[in-house]
């Protein structure tokens, strides 16, 4: 029985004989082996099964063994095959040629079985090296494609946390102040109407000076005014609060281990930082974003890396609806831009479908889309790993899955689904 390890040779010859005798001795040793009676018979049966090696006759009909050799380096599908010439012609001129075009040796008619046995061990074995060697150096580029990913990953996540993280610092204390200090404020003021209030009653007739002075203050509209003033005051120290923490929120640094995350948090703090970017522009309209958050869980995970996957998807929603809007007429201006996110639990996962109502895209890009370095933005706009990154965190870091759906004209819709067990990829 052949050995399944031997490689299937395809023997080119116009003369009987000589198939019958190769294929024979080939046939002994463990190889399998097919036969062709001329190149154009050689080309059809290559087009239908590839061999592993050839023995290509140089004299023969139609096609000679040069033009075959010659058609199947021309074939990328085909380079890759080693061509043995067979000949009853030594000329050093042939042998040349022969070489020149592709082929790996020369066996000379008439054909001595152990020189034969042993020219196709020999460049078997090369074959295989040289397949070896390919497989290793793609494996090895695809390790380093995925090291760079992550080492990119890493920087641009420590660098925006910690731009972020210094920028809730640096908010968060004068506006503490602010804040705790407005409630003193409001006493005091309080305080004050009260002494003004009692001057009144004790001192109806205060003066021509003061009294001007009471009128032109309109005192009556400053005690009906101030409380709202100092109240509006006290509601923007909040809402700065409020950003500082979803800054910091979102910036959270990642430890060695993965910790609960309410995914809503994370989400909602990365639309607040985005949030300069959905108002109107001279290009369109401003940019809706619902949320229809269902009932999930925390999940054990590395938050600041999902933060930013959830900043990746939305900042290219919004790019997508920017160039949406930029190839629309003016009467078409009005068209609506949302992005919808929604959250649900299905089956133990927590689903997050991110979809805007932008350009869409083709096919095409849709299977390119998490290919590093792949990027249908302008240069200087985008790098290719934004997506790429996305992926490896959500797949490698976290267990789950990315993917997307898309319909050229009519929008994308992201979906990512994380497990809730514990059992999961640290």
């Amino acid at each position: 029985m052949p050995d399944p390890t031997q490689p299937f040779i395809l023997i080119v010859d116009d003369k009987p004989t000589n198939l019958s005798v190769l294929s024979k001795s080939l046939k002994a040793a463990g190889y399998k082996v097919r036969m062709a009676v001329d190149g154009e018979d050689a080309l059809a049966q290559v087009q239908r099964h590839h061999p592993d090696m050839i023995l290509l006759d140089i004299d023969m009909p139609k096609i000679d063994g040069f033009e075959t050799c010659s058609r199947l380096q021309a074939n990328q599908a085909t380079k890759g095959i080693p061509v043995i010439f067979m000949t009853a012609i030594a000329d050093t001129e042939d042998k040349v040629k022969g070489l020149s075009l592709g082929a790996v040796d020369y066996i000379t008619k008439p054909f001595e079985e152990a020189e034969v046995l042993a020219r196709v061990k020999v460049h078997w074995r090369l074959k295989r090296l040289t397949d070896t060697l390919e497989q290793q150096v793609s494996e090895r580029t695809q390790a380093l494609q995925q090291a760079q990913v992550q080492l990119v990953q890493q920087e641009k996540l420590s660098a925006l946390g910690q731009l972020v993280a210094g920028v809730a610092h640096e908010i968060n204390n004068p506006i503490g102040s602010i804040v705790g200090n407005v409630s003193v404020a409001q006493d005091y003021i309080n305080d004050l109407l009260g002494i003004i209030d009692l001057y009144r009653e004790k001192f109806p007739q205060p003066g021509a000076e003061i009294e001007e002075a009471l009128e032109a203050s309109d005192l009556n509209y400053m005690r009906e005014d101030l409380p709202k003033l100092v109240k509006s005051m006290k509601d923007a120290g909040d809402r700065i609060q409020s950003i500082s923490r979803s800054l910091r929120t979102f910036s959270r640094a990642d430890s060695d281990t993965k910790r609960p995350f309410d995914l809503h948090e994370g989400i909602d703090s990365t639309i607040l930082i985005l949030r300069h970017r959905l108002n109107a522009n001279e290009n369109r309209s401003a940019i809706e974003v619902v949320t229809d958050y269902g009932n999930i869980p925390e999940i054990v995970c590395f938050s600041g890396q999902l933060n930013q996957v959830f900043m990746n998807i939305l900042a290219n929603a919004i790019d997508a609806l920017d160039e949406s809007d930029r190839g629309r007429d003016t009467e078409n201006q009005a068209h609506s831009n949302l992005i919808t996110i929604k959250t649900q639990l299905v089956d133990e996962q927590v689903k997050i479908a991110i979809t805007d109502n932008g350009k869409g895209m083709s096919q095409e890009v849709k299977a390119k889309i998490f290919d590093h370095l792949f990027t249908t933005k302008a240069i200087g706009k985008g790098t290719g790993l934004g997506l790429a990154i996305a992926r490896q965190i959500i797949v490698e870091k976290h267990g789950g899955e990315i993917d997307v759906d898309s319909i050229l004209g009519e929008g994308t819709e992201f979906i990512i689904s994380l497990p809730t067990t514990a059992n999961r990829k640290i």
